[in-house]
C-alpha cells in the first residue's frame, strides 16, 4: 500500500458498529477442517468504502459480558492520540465491553493526565517522535496500531522506534495483536474460479503480454521498478499506472490510483485477462502481504512475487506462486514464465489450490478460523475495534496485578513492564531491487530521495563492513551508531515530509541536517574502528598498515 492516511485505513476496514454476538460466518465445519464447505457472508465487494454511520450504542467484542452496573467513572480510559482514527461516532468517548470487562475509549486529549487514563493508542502512520506526548506518565502504556510497511513511517522499523511502545498490532505474526492476513477476506476469496485458458489465449493473440505490472507508487524501499525494468529486457510486460508505464488502462476512471487497490468489478475483469501478475510489495518485511499478492490469486492469475520472506508459510499449498528470489537473474525468471505460458498443464498446477481440497496449508486455514476480526464482514468486528479491546483487556489485567501486589507486596512481585520488540516490525534495511549497492551511483533516486535515502547511508556502512571477521565478532551491528545517533533528526525530517506532502524541496534543511548527522556518525565510527584495531593489535602488520594509509593518505603541502 502507498503512503496511508487514517481515512484510507477506515475505508479498508469498512468501519461498522461492533455486533453484539459472533455471527455464523467464519467457517462451516467440514470434512477437511472447514475448508471444503467454507462459506463467506460477504458478497465479493471486499474493500467497499464504509457506510455513513449514525449514533452507536455500547460497543461490545465477541464473547464480551453484558454491561454491568459499573459506573464509567471507575473504568480505565484508552485515549486515541491519533486524532483521525477513532472507531466510535459521533461522540468523543464510548464505553466498550470486552472479554475481561469494560473500558472507556476516548479521543479527548484533556484526559491524558488523568490517573484513570491507562493507555495511549497511536496510529503508526501519524506517529512523529517530535510530536509525542511527553513526559510519559509511569502508569500509562503506549499501544501502536501500524498495519502498514516502513514506507509510511520507517522510524518504527528501527529498534529505538518500536521500543517506544508497550503493545503493538502490526502485520507481523509476532506482534501482540497480529494482522498478517489483513488483506485476505477468507478461503472463498481464493477459491474463485479462474477464467478459461482459451479466453486468455485470445487476449494474447490480440497483443497482450503474458505479464501484468500495475503500479503507481514508484521509488519505494523495495526498489521494485529497478527489477521490473531489467525483467522487461527478456519478456513482454504490460505496465499500467505511473511506474514504467507502456500501456493505458481502458477507461479514465480506472486510471485513478484510488481505484487500483479496490475490488472494482470493471478493473478486476480487465486484470483477469493476464495469466501472470508482477506482485512486488513496497517494502520487504516478514508477514507483510497486501492486495498485490492476494488479488491475483483471487482472479486466478499466478503472482510473480517479491515481498514477505515468510510468504511460503501463508500460501494455500506449496505450488501457488512464483518467487522472484528463487531465480538467479531476471533472465532466468523470464525463461521460466515463458515456459509456463506455453505449457498449459504446467501452468494449471499453480491453480490447483482452487479445486476442492486443494488448500492443504493447515496453518493458513487455522489462522483464518481463529482470528476474531473480519475483512469488511458485517458479522464480525473489524481489527480496529479488536485492537481496542485487546488493549482494554491488557490494562484490566495489569490493574488486577497491581492490586494483587499492593495487597501482598511481600508475596506478589510488582508487574514487569512489557516492551515491544523489533520482531514486531521485522523489516531489514532496504537493498537495491536489482544489482548491488556499489553499482548504484550516489545521485541515484534509490540513494538520494524519500524514505529510501534515509536508509541508504546505513546500507552503505553495512555493506562495506561485510566479510570483515573482526567486525563480525563484535556485538554491535555495523551502522547501528548512525541509526541511534540520528533518530531525532530522522523524526524531524519525517514530520516535515508529512506536513508538506513528502516534497523534498520543502524540507531541504531537515534532510540536510539528517545527512550531516549521518556523515558525522560515520566518520566517528571509522575513527573508533581504527582505534579499536590499534588497541586490539598493539602494532599493525604491513598489509593492514598499508590499507590504513590508503584510506587516509597524507595531503601534500600547498605552496
Amino acid at each position: 500500500m502507498g503512503a496511508g492516511r487514517p481515512g484510507s485505513v477506515l475505508a479498508v476496514l469498512g468501519v461498522l458498529g461492533v455486533c453484539a454476538t459472533r455471527g455464523p460466518g467464519l467457517a462451516a465445519e467440514g470434512k477437511t477442517g472447514g475448508e471444503a464447505e467454507w462459506a463467506e457472508p460477504w458478497d465479493g465487494a471486499v474493500f467497499r468504502p464504509p457506510s455513513a454511520l449514525g449514533a452507536v450504542g455500547v460497543a461490545r467484542s465477541p464473547g464480551a459480558p453484558r454491561p454491568g452496573r459499573e459506573e464509567a467513572v471507575d473504568l480505565p480510559v484508552l485515549l486515541w492520540w491519533s486524532p483521525g482514527l477513532f472507531p466510535h461516532f459521533p461522540g468523543d468517548s464510548e464505553r466498550i465491553e470486552c472479554a475481561r470487562g469494560a473500558c472507556v475509549a476516548s479521543r479527548d486529549r484533556r484526559v491524558r493526565g488523568d490517573s484513570r487514563t491507562r493507555a495511549l493508542l497511536f496510529y503508526g502512520t501519524d506517529f512523529r517522535a517530535s510530536e509525542a506526548p511527553l513526559p510519559r506518565l509511569a502508569h500509562q502504556s503506549w499501544a501502536l496500531l501500524h498495519e502498514e510497511s516502513p514506507l509510511n513511517n520507517f522510524l518504527l522499523s528501527h529498534g529505538p522506534g518500536i521500543r517506544l511502545f508497550n503493545l503493538t498490532s502490526t502485520f507481523s505474526r509476532y506482534s501482540d495483536y497480529p494482522l498478517p492476513l489483513q488483506w485476505l477476506p477468507g478461503i472463498a476469496y481464493l477459491r474463485r474460479a479462474a477464467p478459461p485458458l482459451e479466453e486468455r489465449a485470445e487476449w494474447r493473440r490480440r497483443g497482450y503480454a503474458p505479464l501484468l505490472y500495475l503500479q503507481s507508487h514508484c521509488d519505494v524501499p523495495a526498489d521494485r521498478d529497478r527489477y521490473v525494468r531489467e525483467l522487461m529486457r527478456y519478456i513482454p510486460v504490460d505496465s499500467y499506472g505511473k511506474c514504467l508505464q507502456n500501456r493505458e488502462l481502458p477507461a479514465p476512471r480506472l486510471r485513478d490510483t484510488a481505484t487500483a487497490t479496490t475490488e472494482d468489478p470493471e478493473l478486476l475483469a480487465f486484470l483477469s485477462r493476464y495469466k501472470f501478475h508482477l506482485a512486488l510489495e513496497n517494502a520487504i518485511c516478514d508477514d507483510y502481504m497486501t492486495e498485490k499478492l492476494w488479488r491475483p490469486m483471487h482472479l486466478g492469475a499466478v503472482p510473480v512475487y517479491r515481498g514477505s520472506p515468510s510468504v511460503r508459510d501463508w500460501m494455500p499449498n506449496n505450488h501457488s506462486i512464483i518467487l522472484i528470489d528463487d531465480f538467479e537473474s531476471p533472465q532466468k525468471l523470464a525463461e521460466f514464465i515463458d515456459f509456463l505460458d506455453k505449457n498449459d498443464e504446467e501452468y494449471m498446477k499453480y491453480l490447483a489450490y482452487k479445486q476442492p481440497g486443494g488448500i492443504t496449508n493447515q496453518f493458513l486455514l487455522d489462522s483464518l478460523k481463529q482470528r476474531e476480526w473480519g475483512v469488511n464482514d458485517p458479522l464480525l468486528p473489524n481489527y480496529l475495534n479488536g485492537f481496542e479491546c485487546f488493549v482494554c483487556d491488557h490494562e484490566l489485567a495489569r490493574l488486577d496485578a497491581e492490586k494483587a501486589h499492593a495487597a501482598s507486596p511481600g508475596n506478589i512481585p510488582v508487574p514487569e513492564p512489557y516492551i515491544a520488540q523489533p520482531s514486531h516490525m521485522d523489516c531489514p534495511v532496504p537493498t537495491p531491487g536489482f544489482g548491488s549497492v556499489e553499482e548504484i551511483p550516489e545521485n541515484d533516486r534509490f540513494s538520494s530521495s524519500g524514505s529510501i535515502g534515509v536508509h541508504f547511508p546505513l546500507l552503505r556502512v553495512r555493506n562495506r563492513n561485510q566479510g570483515d571477521p573482526a567486525k563480525k565478532r563484535k556485538k554491535s551491528i555495523p551502522g547501528q551508531e548512525v541509526e541511534a545517533t540520528c533518530i531525532t533528526e530522522m523524526s524531524i525530517m519525517m514530520a516535515c515530509w508529512k506536513q508538506n506532502e513528502f516534497r523534498d524541496e520543502a524540507c531541504k534543511k531537515e534532510i540536510r541536517d539528517f545527512f550531516d548527522c549521518a556523515s558525522r556518525a560515520e566518520a566517528a565510527r571509522k575513527m573508533r574502528s581504527i582505534q579499536e584495531d590499534l588497541g586490539e593489535l598493539g602494532s599493525l602488520p604491513p598489509r593492514k598498515l598499508n590499507k590504513l594509509l590508503q584510506r587516509f593518505p597524507n595531503k601534500p603541502h600547498l605552496s
